[in-house]
């Protein structure tokens, strides 16, 4: 993983424009994933198969319960100015209206993102567990699942919601091999017997 520095902007103003414009403007080899995490735009390598082995297993799962009009992205940008944040969550659920607007990323508020998904890779972890899972919550995202295939010990997924003041509870954390329920508005249970284990750990 590699960073692009730049001055850490304030929430709001020209600032905040000038390091989207900056994180639009990087020129990253294709499949990488740009964001702006804290303020800093960050280059992503591509996946490995195992993690777009999870990120398909969980979609297709999602696909049997969402509403005709919702939508299951998994290179939809959320912009999180508060938190200096500009994320690309590996599944975000939300209204097809949402991408009405035009651009190229939506707000992650309540109303937009309905569920966001990441899945740990080994250079990124700390930023799933950390500086995104406070973004979203400061976002108001309803439901946050972090699947963490490099949690130490054993791979874990952990369901977060009911976000207030910038804080989500824990629902539901499991460990790879049993099963997790996403509450409504989906309803749904997930197998992570299903998913890879990554065969370095």
């Amino acid at each position: 993983m590699s960073a692009l520095t730049v001055d850490p902007p304030t929430a709001q103003g020209h600032e905040w424009d000038d390091v989207v414009r900056i994180w639009e403007e990087t020129d990253a080899p294709e499949g990488c994933k740009v964001e702006i995490i804290e303020g800093i735009v960050t280059v992503s390598p591509t996946p490995t198969n195992s993690h777009n082995s999870i990120a398909a297993k969980v979609q297709r799962r999602l696909y049997t319960v969402i509403p005709e009009d919702w939508g299951i992205y998994q290179t939809l940008a959320v912009a999180i100015p508060s938190r200096l944040g500009m994320f690309i969550p590996d599944l975000v659920v939300a209204p097809e209206s949402v991408l009405d607007e035009p651009g190229n990323y939506i707000p992650a508020t309540a109303t937009a993102a309905e569920l966001v998904v990441e899945i740990t890779s080994k250079s990124n972890a700390t930023h799933d567990r950390v500086e995104k899972l406070n973004g979203y919550a400061a976002a108001g995202v309803p439901l946050y699942l972090l699947i963490d295939s490099w949690h130490v010990g054993r791979p874990t997924a952990t369901l977060y919601g009911e976000p207030k003041n910038a804080t989500y509870h824990v629902l539901d954390v499991v460990k790879f091999g049993d099963r997790i329920h996403l509450p409504a508005p989906f309803d749904l249970t997930i197998d992570t017997g299903e998913f890879p284990v990554p065969p370095l750990r």
